[in-house]
């Protein structure tokens, strides 16, 4: 399964959104915590890093995101997931659990 690729601004915006609700709502970092967040509908966004080796770790999530009705966003990027995410090493996902601010801007990446 191969991720769409998003225009630079997306994956801005993507970012952008995991920052703002870090700090004003609430984010889970590592697939194994976001994989947990969508399995019991707590996440309202996913963001992927599509850079990740094995492709395995993450070829779950787009089937799971869209059985739980979740949207998926890809980014190229661990190391600039983990850093919007507040971390000091990459990180393959993260789940927006509380919006926060950053509600609306959620929303726009939702459609």
């Amino acid at each position: 399964m191969d991720f769409k690729e998003l225009s630079k601004e997306e994956t801005k915006r993507a970012l952008e959104a995991i920052e703002i609700a870090k700090k004003t709502g609430k984010i889970k970092k590592g697939i194994n915590e976001v994989t947990k967040a969508v399995e019991k509908s707590q996440a309202k966004l996913v963001v992927v890093a599509t850079d990740v080796n094995p492709k395995e770790i993450i070829l779950h999530l787009p089937m799971l995101c869209k059985e739980k009705n979740v949207a998926l966003i890809p980014v190229p990027s661990r190391q600039d997931l983990g850093l919007s995410a507040g971390l000091s090493v990459p990180t393959t996902a993260v789940a927006i659990i509380k919006e926060g601010d950053s509600k609306d801007l959620i929303k726009e990446l939702s459609k």
